[in-house]
């Protein structure tokens, strides 16, 4: 690979910071790159005020980055497809407006906006109470709220790179500190990158213990979509060992847990557990693919970094959030004592790091979709796929 142009648009520690910043990658000298280019502009007015937002443009499939919302991905475009959804909390809403504790933990949703947006690291699932050591080395009760803090944090580094492969590569990396006294201490360092004409990116996690005591951690991608590819006869498909329903609302859909609504007024939300079945070496993927099977996302991740497989059917009206939820995660979003109960919690020890990597696809052809639904018919037919008819208790709080 060769040597990279590097610029860095913030660091807390040197005093950095760019309000606007514009790279074309043709003034690089990197004719083949043909549109491709870097942007960074800070939102002004609104809940969106201070919000820094980085748009990743390969020529064919662009993505914009929040710094601000750790390093979460909020919209994008591939050609002429739209990725993403529409969310009734219109953003990108800046940390500053949200306050996790309201709503009995439910705050989290005010800021909830985004196509992939991270849960974790101390803690995802649902609002709870833990009990943890305090600073006297005393259990004490605290509470911990709807799917945890990462995804409100600022970024305290921002970089770009850009590779002159063939074809080139632009890559953004971001660190966030979810860290404070006597508490758990994570750094997120996270990675972007696609290549030029690609319909694809890249998402690379390195999480660090930076305390002298061990920490558990937690870390769920909500990949969320709405139209194009969420639709009336929309399916997911995967390959699975087992399927499960949540609660007694998803047993209700359990005999077409893979298949979606139009916009439905009044839906209520649907959970399934997924137990995912991988290749030789790990890797497995995940679609949300359009009824007629010409478009499609996938989500492509490896089982020995990301486990657990969460689907959230939300197909309300469009005004209350039509959507779906496609989540790789080291576990399920349930309480932390009941994960914790069930041995999914990542435990580190000090100065260990936990690496995962999930990659975004998207499919705007016939022939591309059925490629990918011949990859998962192939890793499927090493097992039989289980579908639970009511919930498990090793998978439901």
């Amino acid at each position: 690979m060769a040597d990279s142009n590097t610029w860095i648009l913030t660091d807390t520690e040197t005093h950095v910071w760019h309000d606007q910043f514009e790279i074309l990658l043709r003034n690089l000298n990197l004719p083949a790159a043909n549109r491709a280019a870097v942007r960074k502009k800070t939102l002004r007015g609104g809940l969106s005020d201070g919000v820094d937002l980085i748009e990743i443009d390969n020529g064919e499939l662009s993505l914009s980055v929040l710094p601000t919302r750790g390093m979460g991905i909020w919209k994008g475009h591939y050609r002429d497809l739209e990725l993403g959804w529409q969310s009734p909390a219109r953003g990108p809403v800046h940390p500053q407006f949200v306050n996790l504790q309201d709503r009995g933990g439910l705050g989290w949703l005010a800021g909830f906006d985004e196509m992939i947006v991270r849960c974790g690291l101390d803690s995802n699932g649902s609002p709870t109470t833990d009990v943890v050591p305090n600073n006297m080395g005393e259990p004490s009760e605290v509470d911990l709220t709807l799917h945890g803090k990462i995804a409100n944090i600022p970024a305290s580094r921002v970089e770009v790179h850009i590779t002159p492969d063939d074809p080139p590569q632009i890559t953004v990396v971001g660190e966030v500190y979810e860290a404070s006294l006597f508490c758990p201490g994570l750094r997120l360092r996270s990675t972007v990158s696609t290549r030029c004409g690609s319909n694809a990116f890249t998402i690379v996690d390195e999480i660090s213990n930076l305390k002298g005591t061990d920490s558990e951690m937690e870390l769920l991608y909500h990949c969320n979509f709405g139209a194009p590819f969420l639709e009336a006869g929309a399916h997911i498909e995967i390959p699975a060992s087992l399927v499960a329903p949540r609660d007694a609302r998803a047993v209700e859909g359990i005999d077409t847990y893979n298949q979606y609504l139009a916009p439905t007024p009044g839906y209520v939300e649907q959970v399934y557990w997924y137990e995912p079945l991988a290749d030789e070496t790990g890797n497995t993927l995940a679609m949300l693919r359009n009824a007629t099977a010409d478009k499609a996302v996938v989500i492509r991740f490896n089982t020995a970094e990301l486990p657990s497989f969460t689907q959230w059917k939300n197909t309300a009206a469009q005004g209350d959030g039509y959507v779906t939820g496609l989540e790789p995660g080291t576990d399920y979003p349930n309480s932390k004592p009941f994960e914790r109960q069930q041995g999914r919690l990542v435990k580190m020890p000090p100065g260990a790091t936990y690496r995962s990597e999930i990659t975004l696809e998207v499919h705007d052809t016939a022939p591309g979709v059925a490629a990918v639904q011949q990859e998962i018919a192939t890793i499927q037919q090493n097992a039989e796929l289980t579908v639970h008819q009511e919930p498990l208790n090793t998978h439901s709080s």
